[in-house]
């Protein structure tokens, strides 16, 4: 039962329903209350958007956990950088090593591609992943802030 991860093409995404449909449930929660949108509206969402970038985990054919990034200029050093945006693991399969995997494959990725560094932002109330985070990478030396333009449509 090795795991393995690879790059999700448009034509898989139907294969990671449930897989979608599980992350947009448990932000439910985070959101506190307010709407999260369902896996089919994901899918389309990511099959329409050309700059994503999705590799998946699977353990014999069955998607345990997902990470969606990016590809970014990086202005200061003229070079590229990533930005990891959503990372999720199912509930099931936590705590066997999937994030850790997934946060390596993106950055093996950045670094084939000359990246400078690899960047993501993790809510506060999230111990479990900053666990994580704290053993895999250094805490950047900035802020995270946002401008809600929808409060209804964002954290």
């Amino acid at each position: 039962m090795s795991l393995s991860i690879r790059s999700v093409s448009v034509a898989d995404h139907a294969v990671l329903l449930p897989l979608l449909d599980a992350y947009a449930a448990e932000m439910r929660g985070v959101l506190h209350g307010q709407a999260a949108a369902n896996g089919t509206a994901i899918a389309a969402l990511l099959a329409a958007e050309p700059c994503t970038e999705l590799l998946a985990a699977w353990r014999e054919d069955v998607p345990q956990g997902f990470a969606l990034f990016y590809d970014l200029p990086e202005i200061v050093f003229a070079r590229r950088c990533g930005q990891l945006d959503d990372l999720f693991v199912t509930p099931a399969a936590r705590g066997r090593g999937i994030a850790r995997a997934l946060v390596e494959a993106v950055a093996e990725t950045g670094r084939a591609r000359g990246w400078s560094h690899l960047r993501w932002f993790v809510p506060e109330s999230d111990r479990a992943a900053i666990a994580l985070y704290e053993r895999i990478a250094e805490r950047a030396p900035w802020r995270s802030y946002i401008q809600r333009l929808d409060p209804g449509a964002s954290l």
